[in-house]
Parts: C-alpha cells; sequence; structure tokens
C-alpha cells in the first residue's frame, strides 16, 4: 500500500472566497472568508486572451459580471474594467475581476493556502494548465506550502505536471467514470476531489489505499459535512463560510 502523501493543508476550505455571501472569486469574498477564520480558499483560475491567469468560473461573463460573450476571448485590459459584483448585491457593486495573482500575493501576506481549481476555456485545456502551473511556481517560490492544483481536465493536470511535477494535483469527479482512480493515479495525483455524494467508506479506503487524499465539494449542509468527517476524508469544500468553524 503506498503511503499517504504529505498533507499540510486544513480540512475545511471556503469555496470561490466566501461562498455566497459575497461575489465570488473577487478580492471581496476572500477577505470576507477569512474574516470567518478560514485559512484556505478554493478559486477557479482561467486565461484572458493576452494570458493572464484571471478568477471566474464560468466560461462565458453574464452570470458574475456585467460583460458579454467568452471571457476567454477578452484581454485583460477589457476585463479589468468589468464590474464583478453588481450581479451579487449593491454593496458588491464596482468589485473588479481578480487576478490568480492578485489573490496569490493577499494569500501569501496573511499566510492562506490555495486550492486552484484550473478551469479553462474549451479548447485551452493543456496550455491553461501549464500557464497556472508556471505562474503558481513563481508565485509561491519559496513558500512553505504550494497551492494545490485541481481540474475536471485530465488534459489540464497533465500540463501542470509536464512543466511543475513538483505542485501537487488534485482529480475532480462529478461521477465515478470508469477508470477513474487509475487516471487520478496516472497523474500523480495527491487527491480526489469528488461531488461529495459519491463518497463511501470503500471509495474512500480506495482512494487513500492508493495514496491520495479524499476531498469533497461543495459541503453546505451538517449532516452532509458530519458523514464526511465519519468516513475520514480528508478536506471539505463549504459555501457556508457562517456555519461551519474551520477550526474543528
Amino acid at each position: 500500500m503506498p503511503a499517504l502523501k504529505p498533507w499540510p493543508y486544513p480540512r475545511w476550505i471556503a469555496h470561490r472566497g466566501a461562498g455566497r455571501l459575497a461575489p465570488e472569486n473577487t478580492l471581496a469574498a476572500f477577505r470576507l472568508g477569512a474574516a470567518h477564520g478560514y485559512r484556505m480558499f478554493e478559486c477557479d483560475a482561467k486565461l484572458s486572451a493576452d494570458g493572464v491567469a484571471f478568477l471566474m468560473h464560468d466560461a462565458t461573463l453574464e452570470r458574475t459580471t456585467d460583460g458579454h460573450g467568452t471571457g476567454g476571448a477578452q484581454p485583460w485590459s477589457v476585463l479589468s474594467q468589468l464590474d464583478a459584483g453588481g450581479w451579487h448585491s449593491r454593496a458588491f457593486a464596482g468589485e473588479p475581476l481578480a487576478t490568480l495573482e492578485n489573490l496569490a500575493r493577499f494569500c501569501l501576506a496573511n499566510g492562506h493556502l490555495l486550492n486552484i481549481e484550473i478551469k479553462p476555456t474549451p479548447g485551452t485545456e493543456r496550455a491553461t494548465g501549464e500557464a497556472v502551473a508556471r505562474l503558481a511556481a513563481r508565485l509561491w517560490q519559496g513558500a512553505a506550502i504550494p497551492p494545490l492544483l485541481t481540474s475536471f481536465q485530465a488534459e489540464s493536470l497533465a500540463g501542470a505536471r509536464a512543466v511543475q511535477p513538483e505542485l501537487p494535483r488534485g482529480l475532480l469527479l462529478d461521477t465515478l467514470r470508469d477508470g477513474w482512480l487509475a487516471a487520478a493515479t496516472g497523474l500523480d495525483c495527491a487527491a480526489v476531489v469528488c461531488n461529495h455524494a459519491l463518497w463511501d467508506a470503500a471509495t474512500v479506503a480506495q482512494v487513500q489505499g492508493a495514496g491520495m487524499r479524499a476531498l469533497s465539494y461543495t459541503v453546505n449542509d451538517e449532516w452532509a459535512a458530519q458523514r464526511l468527517v465519519e468516513l475520514g476524508t480528508d478536506g471539505i469544500i463549504t459555501d457556508r463560510v457562517d456555519l461551519f468553524s474551520p477550526a474543528v
């Protein structure tokens, strides 16, 4: 049985900064998550048309900004002018999109940890994985604990591994498709990150028996969190930074 890989990360991870309490993936959200005591955050990173890594979940701009079209098709000079907070509430109107470098500097200055989900614009999977990994390695150079890079896209993780193999990786899964464990081990992942409903005792044992950690998204109910704790999973990503104490 392979030994479990080193795991310096806390159990509780704030989803997109502060869940739904602030506009996701903005610096305002990460500041709010930190104010609730969270030490680790999850974010989504993709590339602008001119290669700037910025934070956004969707491929398109409409849901979380006042822009239109595909985010990755726009240069950063355009993206940086968008309102990424007004959709959430008037209190956050005018909040700009954040770059991954913005967030890295915030985390490093305050001792916070980060899970970077590589969220490529379709068609840029490997290039995005490579670019995000290179940037993360540069920004966290010399840091005691590196960011965890995760993705649903195996090609993105393969790109990250090719250019910065020392950065820990995690495979995201929304179903336990055929070959999922082999895919994670083949990418030399440190973790498998599943929809929380997919975990049972046997699946946790499979992952941990292969030397990886078992993480869950997105856990917003106390009963679900308790089940995952009892199963012995290693990390819980939540929107409910106002409900769950990260000290537990």
